[in-house]
């Protein structure tokens, strides 16, 4: 009997929610965000049953999803993590280089964290991400703890969305605006 490795489905319950999400956002004409797949190089095919029996990652990817909502660009990228601290080497340093780049461009970034424990998903802005991470390469924890995160950023589960981000991306916006 084969096996498989559960490490490499890591994050596929997040984006099926995720994917079903930007699904009714564009059935409603909302947003419009498309999951960035990640390039493969095949190493070895098995012709017999077509298909690609090893490979590896061509290139780095940068995040997950990248799109527009009512006219402003986002990217973001979704994170899985299975207890109540989230490491932030989990967090790539191209990806936060992609995503300040990103920010520089007029767009907004972010990442949507799910703890799966609680079965609870976090819109971690750009600027909380970075606070972060400058924090752990000062020399502090390299993680942050769920009980750090503030409780308004938590995703809602509402009007016929998995997971709707978006009520979350309007919150940041508008403290961004109140911040001018």
């Amino acid at each position: 009997m084969g096996s498989w490795n559960v490490k490499g489905l890591r994050g596929s319950v997040l984006e099926e929610l995720v994917n079903y999400t930007n699904d009714k956002y564009r059935e409603q004409n909302l947003a419009l965000v498309q999951k960035i797949p990640t390039s493969i190089k095949p190493v070895r095919f098995d012709k017999m049953h077509r298909h690609i029996t090893l490979a590896y990652f061509d290139q780095k990817s940068t995040v997950d999803y990248i799109g527009v909502v009512q006219g402003i660009p986002v990217c973001f990228d979704a994170k899985e993590c299975a207890t109540d601290i989230f490491p932030l080497q989990n967090i790539h340093e191209h990806q936060m280089k992609f995503m300040k780049q990103f920010e520089e461009q007029g767009g907004i970034s972010f990442l949507l964290l799910y703890f799966t424990n609680r079965q609870a998903c976090y819109f971690l802005s750009f600027e909380e991400a970075m606070r972060y991470w400058k924090r752990g390469e000062n020399g502090g924890p390299k993680h942050f703890k769920y009980e750090e995160l503030d409780i308004g950023c938590f995703v809602p589960l509402k009007k016929g969305m998995v997971l709707h981000y978006l009520e979350c991306l309007k919150k940041y916006l508008e403290q961004k605006q109140k911040e001018r």
